[in-house]
């Protein structure tokens, strides 16, 4: 982020990795509790994502 390359990109490119391994977390964990705490990291990242799109 200190370089002199626009870091919205990475920074969005970063959320959406770990959204995909949220998903697949919850998909193979089988227990309700994860897949609830899945949810709630995700709706978090869905923020990050938003706000890594006005970082320029």
């Amino acid at each position: 982020m200190t370089g002199n390359e626009p870091a919205g990109r990475t920074l969005d490119f970063l959320a959406q990795e770990m959204l995909r391994e949220i998903n697949t977390i919850g998909a193979k964990a089988g227990d309700l509790e994860i897949a609830r705490a899945g949810v709630a990291v995700k709706t978090e990242l869905e923020r990050i994502r938003e706000q890594s799109q006005n970082v320029e």
